[in-house]
């Protein structure tokens, strides 16, 4: 299962517009985990490439920029509303003022430019806003460790306001020998379980129903329940006519 981790959220400004960390032997990857080894030469299209260059070749093959990756997310997580996605976009693809209101169609380019003033004012927050958490983690010595939320999060409330401890504990109060003894009731602790389960299925392969539903009765006897939630959740994708599941990304 792909999802947002601790070191993504903890990496500087800098190192979330390149995408990825230096780590002492390696290059991670910050949107996807993947790790490039130091100190190796990686061919590639007859072309070889050193840690770091064949990393942000990685970025670019596998996500297309940064930029695309974290206008992807759900809105939730990026504070943006659809139309703001939408105008930071081609403002990214360097299209002008003009050009913007003809292809959206809304006002005029004067309007284009009271979009730019409004998103440079929330620019103008976000900076205050992240210089007041960091003066507060010198302060805040009892912040609880919160498990992030996936990236393919449908809904983003209360439910995913739960520590790493307390996620160890619901697994272990649930699942026995590595399946799930019962389904609990409590939405947080759906989806500590559903999660859990998640991490059984290979992210990398797209599944018929038949075969995704021996995966989940290996793991539970209601699998139609569980396969549900899992949709429901953000954690599966399906096509329309359920012949093919696979992970969210």
């Amino acid at each position: 299962m792909r999802e947002i981790t601790e070191t993504f959220w903890d990496s500087s400004l800098e190192e979330l517009k390149q995408g990825y960390i230096e780590e002492t032997h390696s290059f991670v990857c910050l949107l996807c985990g993947k790790q490039v080894e130091k100190g190796i030469i990686y061919p590639l299209n007859d072309v070889l490439y050193e840690a770091e260059r064949f990393m942000r070749y990685h970025i670019e093959s596998e996500h297309g920029s940064v930029f695309d990756y974290l206008l992807s997310l759900n809105k939730k997580l990026t504070g943006l509303t659809d139309h703001q996605s939408n105008l930071l976009r081609l403002f990214y693809e360097g299209k002008n003022d003009k050009d913007i209101q003809k292809e959206l169609e809304i006002g005029s380019a004067s309007t284009i430019r009271h979009h730019r003033f409004a998103l440079k004012e929330k620019e103008r927050q976000a900076k205050i806003f992240l210089t007041l958490m960091d003066l507060l983690k010198e302060k805040d010595k009892h912040a609880p460790a919160i498990v992030p939320p996936h990236k393919t999060a449908n809904m983003l409330d209360v439910r995913y306001d739960i520590t790493h401890e307390e996620s160890e504990k619901v697994v272990k109060k649930c699942f026995k020998d590595g399946r799930l003894i019962n389904f609990p009731r409590k939405e947080k602790q759906k989806l500590v379980v559903l999660r859990q389960i998640t991490n059984q299925i290979d992210p990398e392969q797209t599944y018929s129903e038949k075969a995704l539903n021996e995966i989940l009765k290996s793991i539970y006897e209601d699998f139609v329940t569980i396969r549900r939630y899992l949709i429901e959740y953000g954690f599966l994708d399906r096509k329309p006519d359920g012949s093919a599941y696979w992970i969210k990304k």
